[in-house]
C-alpha cells in the first residue's frame, strides 16, 4: 500500500486551474507565471531541495506521481517545472559553497539547464571563461540560475564532460526556435553566454556526479535521496510526464466516446466493439507502463534507503525502463487517438494536444528507445558500454 503523498494531495487542488490554462500555455509557448506561482505555493519546487535549506527531500516515487498528475493537466508546464525541480537534486551534488550561493538567501531559487557539451571555455585563474549559445533550456524564464554543459581538459589533456553553474545575470535568453508541434508550453529557449567567469566551485565533472565523487557527495549523510547518481533523478520526469499524458488520454477518450454517435448512421461509438477493444488494450498498456515505472522508482528509493550505490547493470535498467515505458505510453495514446474521430483534431480539443505532447516525450535523448535498447542489450550480453550512447 502506498503511503500518503501530502504533496500530491496539495497538487490536486490546483490542477483544475493549471488545466484551464493549458491552451494559453501553448499560445505563450511557456508556462504562465500563474502556473509557476501555484506550484511554488505548494512547495513542489522544494521536492529535492536539501532540508538544510528548507527542502522536502521527498522520495522519487512520491515526486514522480506528482509529475504524472501535473502532466495530465498540462504537459508543457509539467516538462518545464519538473526539470526546475530535478535540477535541485543535481545542484545538491555540487560544492557547499555553490549551494549557499544559490539557496542561502533564496531557498526558492531554481535552475534551468542546457547540458549538451556545446559550451566553449577558456581556462583562467580559478576557473573558466564560458561562451556559447546554449539551446533547449526548458523553463528558463522562471529560473534564477542555469546549468551549462561543456568539455574541460583534465591534467592529461582528456576532454571531460562537465557542468558549470551560472547566475541569471551572466546570460541572456533568446526566444528563437521553440515553435514546436508538441510540448509547446515547455518554454525551451536559447541562453546567450558571453565571457562568463565560472569559478571552480561551480564546476563538476558529469562522471564524478555519476560515481559518488563530486564535491557535494556525502554532504547530507542522513538524506535518503542524495546517496545516488544525479542522472536518474534528472531524467525521471520524462517518463512520468509521458505516463500522465497517457492516463489523461484514457479519460479523455472515454469522455468523448461515451456519447459519440456516427454522423451518417447514428450508431453509438461508445458501445461498439472496436472502441471497447482499443480502450481495453490501451488501458492495459498504460497500467503496465505505470507498474514498470513504479517498480523502477521504488528501486531508486530503496537504494537510497540502504545507502547502496547502484551497479552499472542497475543504472542500465533504470535508464532503459524509462524509455520502454514511454514507448508503451505513446502506443497507447496513438491507438486511442486514431479512433477518436475528426473533431479530436480541432485545436480546441484536448486530445490533439495530448497526442502531440505524448510524441514529444519520446523525442528526448534519454527516452530514445533505439539508443536505450542498445545500451541494455550490451549490458545483458556482458559487453562494455558504448561511449557514443549516453
Amino acid at each position: 500500500m502506498k503511503k500518503h503523498n501530502a504533496l500530491l494531495s496539495d497538487l490536486h487542488a490546483i490542477l483544475p486551474t493549471i488545466a484551464a490554462n493549458a491552451a494559453q500555455t501553448e499560445l505563450d509557448r511557456q508556462a504562465p507565471a500563474e502556473n509557476i506561482a501555484l506550484l511554488k505555493s505548494i512547495g513542489m519546487h522544494r521536492a529535492f531541495l536539501p532540508k538544510v535549506y528548507g527542502g522536502m527531500e521527498i522520495s522519487l516515487p512520491e515526486f514522480a506521481d506528482c509529475v504524472a498528475a501535473l502532466a495530465g493537466a498540462c504537459g508543457g508546464t509539467a516538462w518545464a517545472f519538473s526539470l526546475l525541480c530535478t535540477h535541485n537534486h543535481q545542484l545538491a551534488m555540487f560544492s557547499k559553497q555553490l549551494q549557499d550561493e544559490i539557496w542561502g538567501l533564496n531557498p526558492d531559487a531554481t535552475a534551468s539547464s542546457s547540458i549538451a557539451p556545446f559550451g566553449r571555455i577558456e581556462e583562467t585563474e580559478g576557473g573558466v571563461i564560458l561562451n556559447g549559445e546554449m539551446g533547449w533550456s526548458s523553463g528558463c524564464d522562471h529560473a534564477e540560475w542555469a546549468i551549462i554543459g561543456f568539455l574541460r581538459p583534465n591534467a592529461t589533456g582528456e576532454k571531460v564532460y562537465s557542468f558549470g553553474v551560472i547566475p541569471r545575470a551572466d546570460y541572456e535568453i533568446r526566444d528563437d526556435y521553440w515553435y514546436a508541434a508538441g510540448m509547446k508550453g515547455s518554454g525551451s529557449k536559447t541562453l546567450i553566454i558571453k565571457d562568463a567567469f565560472v569559478p571552480n566551485h561551480r564546476i563538476e565533472a558529469a562522471k564524478n556526479m555519476m560515481e559518488g565523487r563530486s564535491a557535494g557527495f556525502g554532504l547530507y549523510p542522513e538524506s535518503k535521496i542524495f546517496y545516488t547518481p544525479y542522472r536518474p533523478y534528472f531524467a525521471s520526469g520524462f517518463a512520468a510526464i509521458s505516463l500522465g499524458i497517457a492516463e489523461r488520454m484514457l479519460e479523455a477518450f472515454k469522455e468523448k466516446t461515451r456519447n459519440r454517435v456516427r454522423a451518417y448512421t447514428g450508431a453509438s461509438v461508445g458501445t461498439a466493439t472496436p472502441a471497447l477493444m482499443r480502450l481495453a488494450e490501451s488501458t492495459h498498456q498504460v497500467l503496465a507502463a505505470r507498474a514498470l515505472m513504479e517498480k523502477t522508482w521504488q528501486d531508486h528509493a530503496d537504494h537510497g534507503e540502504r545507502k547502496e550505490y547502484p551497479t552499472r547493470a542497475t543504472l542500465a535498467f533504470w535508464r532503459t525502463n524509462q524509455a520502454y515505458a514511454v514507448k508503451m505510453c505513446i502506443q497507447a495514446v496513438d491507438r486511442l487517438f486514431e479512433a477518436a474521430g475528426g473533431t479530436s483534431w480541432f485545436e480546441s480539443n484536448e486530445m490533439q494536444r495530448l497526442f502531440r505532447d505524448s510524441h514529444m516525450t519520446g523525442a528526448h535523448a534519454y527516452t530514445d528507445y533505439d539508443v536505450c535498447a542498445q545500451i541494455l542489450g550490451r549490458e545483458l550480453m556482458g559487453l562494455e558500454p558504448d561511449p557514443t550512447m549516453v
